[in-house]
């Protein structure tokens, strides 16, 4: 089963609320993580790493927090999960130039390297404005492209 870990979604919905809520100009890692009964501490891990990598801005003092650095429309699901996770890979046989001692005879890394691409490509296809959207575009963007149906909830 491919699954997201844990901070990849509260990353997502972390940024979710954030997009939601443009007119707060900064919200607290509590506030956020208390909307969702999801761990303050665990969150404000996942939102400093959001922030290095400039997905958010941090504001500091007494109205600090966190705002979305660019337009929700402009970060892709696939940017968050790449931002907390690193490379996404749905096997370890497609990443680096290095196969396992099966390469030679192996008659699934080609295709398992193509299903990795499509669904990478579907989450760069997914905006953080989408989520945020109450009409949900993410599907009908999957079936456009003629691969997964995807549920957002």
């Amino acid at each position: 089963m491919l699954k997201l870990t844990k901070k990849a979604d509260y990353g997502l919905m972390a940024l979710k609320y954030l997009a939601e809520h443009p007119e707060t100009p900064a919200l607290s890692a509590k506030e956020i993580a208390d909307a969702y009964g999801i761990p303050a501490q665990l969150l404000a891990k996942v939102l400093q790493r959001l922030t290095k990598t400039g997905i958010l801005r941090s504001h500091a003092g007494m109205n600090g927090g966190y705002e979305l650095a660019r337009g929700a429309s402009h970060i892709s699901a696939f940017e968050v999960i790449h931002s907390i996770d690193g490379p996404f890979f749905i096997t370890s046989c497609t990443k680096g130039a290095h196969g396992c001692d099966l390469t030679p005879s192996c008659t699934i890394k080609e295709p398992l390297a193509r299903v990795n691409e499509t669904i990478a490509g579907v989450l760069k296809s997914i905006s953080i404005g989408d989520l945020a959207d109450d009409t949900t575009k993410a599907p009908a963007q999957a079936a456009n492209h003629g691969l997964i149906t995807l549920t957002v909830s």
